[in-house]
């Protein structure tokens, strides 16, 4: 019988790790029927306690708990363990200082079990966590790797190693903690379904540090709903306690609701500092007036009436000694208060260990307050404090080589980005206000990137996403199970892999113009909660200009969009003359708005046009103010001020499937160049292509392309064996200097956090082309034929790229929205 009973305790106990805790709570009741000695009664009782308070029972688990430890009867080891799983219990209810006083004695009692000793400083380095005490949580980690790699078991030495990258998450090393974490998840998830859930859980919190909260707020959800129909409310209430944290920065009304379903359910547990942790994201939405959505726009909301629930939740986070989330509680308040020019409080002292996000919420407290002041002397001010949490933003992700990190994490600086160009406009200094454009410019893209070395398991991923993209051709193909899977993959691994080289130094307006000849001006475009400005910038003077008119134009935006893209399709017939006829109102509109007043200020025939992502998609090419001038659109004007470029010599042709003129453009274009390499058919396949492109100084594709609205860098253009990936791209050893893109979308870019612009164009750009010639929408395959023929023209004759398209421009009449990207000029 007791073999019997210590078989189905395994058993049990092996359910309950697998967090099958429906199952386990059988196994266990049906093991202690059958128990007879008192250390084993007690184990199973332990363990079940366990189970009772993961399935929404933790005071009937935390008394079965305590009754089993009275037992005078019970060995010194069997009550070191019992006391282990009590400290576990008051973990997960919150109770952080019992949890750890119970932790110890565990540990105390029991040094000689090694693995015991090693889970049990697992839980404790979770309790260092929460406090954010992350060199200890660190250290226990540590302390428990060898222990395991020598005794324990796979899942445990995994959940070890996926704690340390929760912890490097919260030291702010976004890569190892998706290292780490994605390197346990596989053995996890295979332990149980559960196990997976808690794993996406934690990797979803990486993803929206990261600034990709669509794909972490997808992960979050998920994991609730796995975890409400598994019976585990206290994993459930966590999930959602990180989902409302997520939604916080851009859905502050859903942030409030979720918090406070968290907070319900965390109360009903017992968990008191979990409730309170989430409370303090439903007060932090409330006061979220002034925070920006996903558009730039202020979401106002109605604060609590008074500060007793604040006051009470900060002083409930502090006891906790969770300082962090007291501090942003508090500060959030200040915030508002700046915000709505209410008499200010005293800002909390925040600790060494206070989080990026803290510490970046306490330079936008101190800013907002000196830019609402009424001394003009303030205004400098503002500038000064924004100016610092930007570049302790930028020291963060000085680290971060990788596109996809370098444009979401723009997200953090969005708020201090425009107090700072708030504060520049009010000074009407155009210095300034230059200064301003190009932080935000350069906010996703000051890091210049170290390429990544060849890496065959990306190339066999990417190959088999283009088997996949075939086979779905839908615009959701990228939601597929496996597509899911090898996506995070391609991107986490761009993510380890590509370093930083260096960080871009800014460049004054004042040397700026010291570079620009007479006929030369720079266009640079401001974006405010104020409107839309332009600094206009030539070798004798720089001026500040404000577009009136932007909020009617902004609206036609979407309507220009459409008619772009009927006009491309509608060549012939009635309908013909009524889009052409629209489409030229609402770019004469534009055109008005936003080039005429600047253009007055400069004859210059060549401009260097700096535009914020409100911007993006504008085909700035057929405005007609700026008909028969050369334009480059660069990612800064810094960088292009100091890129130096020669002659292109080089140039290869590359025409994908099933587009009608595509051959016939690539032969016509090919004919201006001595030697030209053109690949149609079936040699125009990925790899062909990519190692093509290492080899000239300028590389033309005309080819389908679609655009990935939710994952730019799965844009593509459709080759003779599948699909050339914005990922494709950072796999090519020496790009081409010169890239032109005759292809549908492929020029579009999304925007993210920070107003900056990603896709396929940039992917080309930020792996060192210095331009990139594209079209933001459909452009009519007779239109590019003819007009690309021609500027490769002028390029081969030793014209720049953006005076190439320009005289192509005049010579063939052809008004289409090709334009040119980077140093252009």
């Amino acid at each position: 019988m007791a073999a019997a009973a210590d078989d189905a305790y395994e058993q049990a106990l092996s359910l309950t790790n697998q967090r099958r805790y429906a199952e386990a709570k059988e196994a266990l009741v049906a093991a202690a029927e059958i128990a007879e000695g008192v250390d084993l009664r007690a184990r199973i009782a332990g363990t079940l306690s366990y189970v009772l308070v993961q399935t929404g029972d933790p005071a009937e688990g935390e008394r079965l708990c305590r009754e089993a430890l009275d037992d005078p009867a019970l060995s010194p080891h069997t009550r070191g363990v019992l006391a282990g799983q009590l400290g576990t219990l008051l973990m997960n209810q919150g109770r952080l200082d019992e949890a750890l006083e119970w932790l110890q004695l565990a540990i105390d009692t029991i040094p000689d079990d090694a693995i015991a000793v090693a889970n049990l400083r697992v839980n404790r380095s979770l309790i260092h966590m929460q406090r954010r005490d992350l060199a200890a949580s660190a250290a226990d980690l540590e302390a428990t790797l060898d222990v395991f790699a020598a005794q324990g078991t796979p899942v445990e030495l995994a959940e070890a190693r996926h704690n340390l990258g929760y912890v490097a998450l919260l030291e702010g090393d976004l890569v190892r903690a998706m290292r780490e974490m994605a390197a346990a998840r596989p053995i996890l998830a295979g332990e149980s379904a559960a196990n997976a859930a808690i794993s996406d859980s934690d990797r979803a919190e990486v993803l929206r540090d990261a600034g990709l909260v669509t794909e972490a707020e997808r992960l979050l959800a998920a994991a609730a709903e796995a975890f409400g129909a598994d019976g585990m409310p206290q994993a459930r209430g966590e999930a959602e306690h990180h989902l409302a944290k997520s939604l916080l920065r851009h859905d502050p009304v859903r942030a409030e609701q979720v918090a406070g379903v968290a907070a319900a359910r965390f109360t009903e547990l017992g968990a008191a500092s979990w409730a309170l942790r989430a409370d303090g994201i439903r007060l932090r939405a409330r006061l979220a007036g002034g925070d920006m959505d996903r558009s730039g726009r202020l979401v106002e909301l109605t604060p609590p009436g008074d500060d007793g629930e604040i006051d009470r939740v900060s002083r409930g986070l502090s006891r906790a000694k969770l300082h962090n989330e007291a501090d942003a509680l508090r500060l959030t308040r200040e915030l508002w208060r700046a915000r709505h020019d209410r008499p200010p409080g005293r800002l909390p002292r925040l600790a060494s260990s206070a989080s990026l996000e803290v510490r970046l919420l306490a330079h936008e407290v101190r800013a907002t307050r000196a830019l609402r002041a009424a001394a003009p002397a303030r205004r400098r001010t503002a500038l000064r404090l924004a100016a610092d949490g930007l570049e302790e933003l930028t020291a963060w992700r000085s680290s971060y080589g990788s596109l996809d990190l370098q444009a979401s994490l723009a997200m953090h600086g969005q708020n201090l980005l425009l107090i700072g160009i708030d504060a520049a406009l009010r000074t009407a200094d155009p210095a300034l206000v230059f200064e301003w454009s190009e932080r935000a410019r350069q906010l996703s893209q000051q890091v210049v990137p170290l390429r990544p070395p060849p890496d065959a398991e990306l190339a066999a991923d990417l190959a088999e996403l283009r088997m996949l993209r075939a086979d779905l051709p839908g615009a959701d193909w990228l939601s597929d199970p496996r597509a899911v899977e090898l996506g995070d993959r391609v991107r986490h691994k761009q993510w380890m892999s590509t370093g930083a080289a260096d960080v871009e130094t800014r460049m004054d307006l004042d040397e700026l113009r010291t570079r620009l000849d007479d006929d030369t001006a720079v266009l640079s475009y401001v974006y405010s909660t104020d409107g839309l400005f332009c600094v206009v910038a030539t070798a004798a003077t720089a001026v500040l200009v404000e577009l009136t008119g932007w909020e009617s134009a902004r609206a036609a935006l979407p309507g220009l969009r459409a008619d772009l893209d009927m006009t491309a399709s509608v060549r012939t017939g009635p309908m013909a003359d009524v889009i052409r006829r629209s489409l030229d109102a609402r770019l004469r509109e534009l055109s008005r708005v936003l080039v005429e007043e600047p253009l007055r200020h400069t004859a210059a025939r060549r401009l260097v046009i700096s535009s914020p992502g409100v911007l993006a998609g504008v085909p700035w090419s057929m405005f007609p103010g700026l008909r028969g001038r050369a334009f480059t659109l660069p990612g800064s004007v810094s960088r292009w001020a100091r890129t130096t470029s020669a002659p292109v010599q080089t140039a290869a042709f590359v025409a994908g499937p099933r587009v009608a003129r595509a051959v016939e453009e690539v032969t016509a274009a090919a004919a201006s160049w001595r030697s030209p390499r053109v690949r149609t058919g079936t040699e125009a396949a990925v790899a062909a292509v990519t190692a093509l492109a290492a080899d000239v100084d300028v590389l033309h594709i005309a080819a389908h392309g679609r655009h990935a609205a939710d994952n730019p860098l799965f844009s593509g253009l459709e080759l003779g064996d599948g699909v050339l990936f914005g990922y494709d791209i950072d796999r090519i050893p020496r790009v081409p200097r010169v890239v032109v893109l005759s292809a549908c979308e492929v020029g579009r870019s999304s925007v993210r956090w920070g107003e900056e612009a990603v896709g396929m164009t940039r992917a080309w750009l930020h792996a060192g082309a210095e331009c990139v010639i594209a079209a933001p929408v459909v452009v009519a395959d007779d239109d590019a034929c003819e007009l690309l023929a021609a500027m490769h023209t002028h390029l081969a004759g030793g014209a720049r790229p953006a005076e190439a398209l320009a005289a192509a421009q005049r010579e063939t009449g052809i008004v289409a929205p090709f334009q040119c990207h980077g140093a252009g000029l």
